[in-house]
């Protein structure tokens, strides 16, 4: 027996395989949990990008963030457990790993932006300098990323 059959074999999984609605409010939760967290990280890329200047940075980061990273939370914890009841077939997707590597990177990409680009903040004039616009860009491009390939994983 490895890993995945372990995992196929949690309490937890056999629940959401034998539970008429487990399953599906599961992934209800998951996909409306990636609609918050995209929402959240799209409407402050944006205002990044030049979009609604008059809104100051730092507190629309300050309101957005605890709700990007709840949702971020949750759909890791959703996508955790549908992956519980079929982890053979999941893994074996050729979206799967694609999914995983947007999302890591989309993390360092925040983490960057976050750590080295966004301190300086309180000093850009209403347009965000280009370092700030590259990340935004690239982070709604790795969210889409990681939107497709989680559609194709679901339909494939």
């Amino acid at each position: 027996m490895d890993i995945l059959d372990t995992i196929q074999n949690l309490q937890i999984a056999y629940f959401l395989r034998s539970t008429r609605w487990a399953y599906p409010l599961i992934n209800l939760s998951h996909v409306l949990s990636i609609t918050v967290l995209f929402g959240t990280v799209l409407a402050f890329d944006l205002r990044l990008l030049g979009r609604a200047r008059a809104l100051p940075l730092r507190p629309l980061a300050r309101h957005l963030l605890p709700l990007t990273l709840g949702a971020f939370c949750i759909a890791v914890a959703t996508g955790s457990l549908m992956f519980t009841v079929d982890p053979r077939d999941v893994w074996g997707n050729p979206f799967f790993p694609w999914k995983l590597g947007f999302i890591a990177l989309a993390g360092l990409n925040a983490a960057y932006f976050h750590l080295r680009t966004f301190p300086s903040a309180e000093g850009w004039p209403a347009r965000a300098p280009a370092p700030a616009r590259a990340a935004a860009l690239l982070s709604i491009s790795l969210w889409l990323g990681v939107i497709v390939c989680g559609r194709m994983i679901a339909f494939s």
